[in-house]
């Protein structure tokens, strides 16, 4: 008697969802995200450990291809532009993350599926139909993989070339089989530890660069025959066996078709890792309230969950901008001092001494109530001491962007234009036009060129 695998149940799902079963709803947030990718993307222009990639990536690639690499306006391979793209939309800590799998979609997402669709010249609504399986399936990877597995490993690099690879298989109509063994060889090359951060060094992007890339190639690879292991996620020695102890395979599975996980993808608020925004909102909600100053502040205490303490504890003495955004204590300072934790605050935050001693005075410590709340919802609190002795004490229960504290769609285009202009990508007059079409998406009879050479 054969047995049905949790990862052949959702392979088949990734292989068989029909754009028309999908609710308007989701693919409207599917276009949201999008354009809040686009900005993403565009604002890694010019960033060294992106440039590197990308200088790489296209000497490895043609000249040529249909394929865009959006912050060069250059087309290359489906793989090339692929692995740029991903790069490019994870270095400004912008872009999208679902909270419950601790796990960024877009930038895996979107590039595999853009660079294949413009490829093959698909339909707007093949390329969100891919992109919702692509964010279904690796949000349920992700939350699947557990916490454990997020103490060790970058869940977007991991969980991400699986959600990549589905992405990609929708785009090539993979039968369910074939979609399976897409699974099986992108599973195999999931990677991505965050020793990074200790130095400062430039890995994230390369694991979503990587992420991306595996899935396509993945899919590809799939699509001609090559076979990948069954039970990738679930098998003796399979992803969870091999980096994960409270792997839940249930997690896999439940609600398919029915619980939409693209539509609890929360939106970046602050240019930062999102384990600060929490305590960063609740720090803006205190001073708000108080109508305090940052001279004010003696001490602030960010009430935190244990991810946030294994991701952001190394990043004591921040030595570069990327690494600041892994810094409680800088991020705080930029809400004290500047009202806010954008990119420009970001850029010339690093030696700024006010920066500097504010963000000595600021701790982590473990809250019961918040850790066993993680990574469901994630709760804000801190307490601030001022100098006049009170002891002032705050919390956000749905930080900025979150979905039930989402962004508008105002709001999203405000976002991605500003994120486009951080860099030069492309101007206001561009992005109004690219997000008129985005927004037409769904009508679009192939997926073409965003920007002009």
């Amino acid at each position: 008697m054969t047995t049905t695998s949790p990862t052949q149940t959702l392979a088949h799902f990734a292989a068989t969802l029909q754009f028309e079963t999908i609710p308007d709803a989701v693919v409207r947030r599917a276009e949201d995200l999008f354009l809040d990718w686009f900005g993403s993307a565009l604002a890694g222009k010019g960033a060294p450990p992106v440039e590197a990639i990308a200088r790489f990536f296209t000497a490895m690639g043609p000249a040529d291809g249909p394929a865009e690499i959006l912050i060069h306006r250059r087309g290359s391979s489906p793989l090339v532009a692929a692995y740029v793209n991903a790069a490019a939309s994870h270095f400004a800590e912008q872009d999208d993350v679902h909270n419950g799998a601790v796990f960024h979609p877009a930038a895996v997402v979107f590039p595999a599926a853009l660079a294949t669709a413009q490829s093959l010249r698909s339909s707007g609504r093949a390329f969100l139909l891919a992109s919702v399986v692509g964010y279904e399936v690796g949000i349920r990877v992700g939350e699947f993989l557990g916490r454990s597995h997020y103490r060790i490993f970058h869940t977007t690099g991991t969980a991400g070339t699986l959600a990549a690879a589905a992405a990609v298989g929708s785009l090539l109509r993979l039968t369910p089989d074939r979609m399976q063994h897409a699974f099986g060889s992108a599973g195999t090359q999931a990677a991505g530890l965050w020793e990074f951060l200790r130095d400062a060094a430039d890995s994230k992007q390369l694991h979503t660069a990587h992420a991306a890339g595996a899935g396509l190639s993945a899919a590809y690879l799939a699509s001609a025959g090559l076979t990948g292991a069954r039970r990738i996620l679930e098998g003796v020695q399979g992803m969870a066996a091999g980096m994960s102890s409270d792997a839940n395979p249930d997690k896999l599975i439940a609600g398919l078709g029915t619980r939409w996980a693209l539509a609890e993808t929360s939106f970046k608020f602050h240019a930062s890792c999102r384990h600060t925004h929490p305590a960063a909102d609740a720090l803006l909600h205190v001073m708000r309230t108080h109508r305090l100053e940052a001279s004010d502040i003696r001490q602030v205490i960010a009430r935190v969950h244990q991810g946030a303490l294994d991701v952001l504890g190394p990043v004591v003495d921040p030595q570069t901008v990327h690494q600041a955004k892994f810094s409680m204590g800088t991020v705080l300072a930029l809400i004290a001092l500047k009202g806010r934790a954008g990119l420009g605050e970001f850029d010339a935050a690093l030696d700024d001494p006010a920066v500097i001693a504010f963000r000595d005075r600021v701790r982590m410590e473990r809250d019961a109530e918040v850790d066993a709340a993680y990574p469901a919802r994630w709760i804000g609190k801190v307490i601030v001491q001022t100098n006049d002795g009170r002891q002032l004490e705050a919390r956000v229960d749905e930080p900025k962007g979150d979905p039930g504290n989402t962004l508008s769609r105002a709001e999203i285009e405000e976002k991605a234009i500003r994120l486009a202009r951080y860099r030069d990508g492309a101007g206001e007059s561009e992005m109004r036009k690219v997000i008129e079409r985005i927004w037409a998406l769904a009508r679009a009879p192939t997926v073409d060129r965003w920007l002009a050479p």
